[in-house]
């Protein structure tokens, strides 16, 4: 017969509270239980594994090196645990609930709008809780089991992730009309980039290192004004502060009003390939697979070269 465990998922609960929080009064509120409640429980669970968990005195609460080694083993058990809860709701319906999904900004308002009424006719059942931010931001609340899932770029560093590719994503040069880019309206080659002044995205942008490695490698020059979004990043092209790269996606929204010329890249052309992620092992797998099959189904066809 197994012997029972010697602790309880609410004292590795308890554990990680304290390691986030740094505080035993905090950590008790968040909880909801006393706090000599709490501490007594962390002690019976110091006394079942043999170590001391956290230094404490009337300042300050740290974790050991035991400790914190302990810390990021309860994280993991009580992620699995929350997948297996997870995958005894879903058994019935995996698509009949809530999911959480990050996605990045240089994706959502571009496809969003069209994904959204799909999903309702597809999913009757199912609501999303879309969260937009920066690929580093979205990979850290998908392995602290925050997201479900999340719709990023491949080529970022995503890390050991299982995954179902919705597009390709080719990147175009857009300068104004003006610019000598703009004179011709065939594929751009990476050759006529050299010396070419090229504004980008600000740091912490996927796109911007995706854009940056191939103006690199055009021998092109960053100018210094690095924009916290694509809409101001176009804005900043027809005003004439120089050329950049947008991805498909992007350039029916983003090229409507302004007075652009959009160009696409001879072969090997830039691109981005758009994917949605989730954990190895999550009990979501053929329900995340099923969405990205309609997430395929909404993604709209790449634009052609042309001029505005």
């Amino acid at each position: 017969m197994t012997a029972p465990h010697p602790f309880s998922l609410r004292q590795l609960q308890y554990v990680v509270a304290v390691a986030d929080l740094l505080s035993f009064r905090r950590a008790a509120e968040h909880c909801h239980v006393s706090q000599p409640s709490l501490s007594a429980q962390l002690a019976q669970l110091e006394e079942a594994v043999g170590v001391q968990l956290f230094e404490r005195d009337r300042r300050r609460v740290l974790p050991t090196a035991a400790g914190q080694a302990l810390v990021e083993r309860a994280r993991r058990v009580l992620l699995e645990a929350d997948d297996l809860v997870e995958a005894a709701k879903r058994v019935a319906d995996p698509l009949d609930g809530t999911l959480r999904i990050g996605v990045i900004p240089t994706v959502s308002p571009y496809l969003l709008p069209r994904l959204t009424p799909r999903l309702r006719r597809n999913f009757e059942r199912l609501s999303v809780a879309w969260l937009e931010d920066k690929t580093d931001v979205l990979v850290k609340h998908l392995t602290s089991g925050n997201l479900d899932a999340a719709l990023v770029a491949l080529e970022a560093d995503i890390g050991d992730v299982e995954h179902d590719v919705i597009a390709k994503d080719p990147f175009f040069l857009v300068a104004p009309p003006e610019h000598p880019l703009a004179k011709k309206s065939a594929p751009a080659s990476r050759a006529e980039l050299r010396d070419a002044g090229v504004l980008l995205l600000d740091d912490g942008h996927c796109l911007r290192e995706q854009a940056l490695d191939f103006c690199s490698r055009a021998n092109a020059r960053e100018l210094e004004f690095r924009a916290t979004s694509l809409p101001t990043l176009v804005q900043m092209v027809a005003g004439g502060s120089g050329v950049t790269l947008l991805p498909a996606l992007s350039i029916p929204t983003e090229t409507q009003r302004a007075r652009l010329r959009v160009r696409s890249f001879t072969d090997p052309a830039p691109s981005r390939t758009i994917a949605l992620v989730w954990r190895k092992r999550s009990p979501l797998s053929l329900a995340l697979h099923k969405l990205a099959a309609v997430l395929r189904d909404a993604y709209p066809a790449s634009p052609a070269s042309r001029t505005r």
